[in-house]
């Protein structure tokens, strides 16, 4: 059996909000635009030459119904004013030829930009162990970027971020998704 791998990927994000829990999980996937398709977790390897594509154009290769593998970050609350956020952090080596790594973070209280930069903080740290880049753990986020860049070997992180505020009667749920297209 031939194994598939994805040559393009895209980032997306959504909130759903809803009295069900269920239901706010559905509209948040609506809201990313991907609720149509049979959604098939997966783990954090960013495949070799595989191309980062704007949502828009991933979504003309996929059809309805479709088994669409995906890194997901989810996150739920049902309090009143609680902040909440889903990230997905994407670290690619500059050997394309090499797999890079994609994380996903969730989080409560934090606003987009500290999510966001944690998951590509642990996106670049998985990379740069596979590629002998040595870092002190108790960096600052600035201090390791300085470090992976130094070392030429990471060309590229990236992050999106959902985030939203918990209304009083519903449920709120944010979604991040790495979307693996063939």
């Amino acid at each position: 059996m031939e194994s598939m791998v994805a040559k393009s990927i895209f980032l997306t994000k959504g909130v759903g909000r809803h009295k069900e829990k269920l239901a706010s999980f559905e509209e948040a996937l609506r809201d990313a635009q991907i609720a149509r398709f049979n959604l098939v977790h997966v783990s954090s390897i960013f495949p070799p030459k595989c191309k980062l594509i704007n949502r828009d154009l991933g979504l003309t290769k996929l059809k309805s119904g479709q088994i669409v593998h995906l890194v997901l970050a989810r996150n739920t609350t049902n309090e009143n004013h609680r902040l909440i956020t889903a990230s997905i952090g994407l670290a690619i080596p500059k050997d394309r030829t090499n797999h890079g790594y994609i994380s996903e973070h969730h989080s409560f209280g934090e606003t987009d930009s500290a999510s966001g930069e944690y998951a590509e903080d642990l996106a670049a740290m998985m990379l740069s162990t596979t590629l002998g880049i040595e870092f002190a753990a108790e960096a600052s986020w600035d201090e390791k970027e300085k470090q992976w860049e130094m070392s030429g070997k990471i060309v590229k992180t990236v992050n999106i971020t959902q985030s939203a505020i918990g209304k009083s009667g519903l449920w709120t749920t944010v979604v991040s998704a790495a979307v693996f297209v063939e």
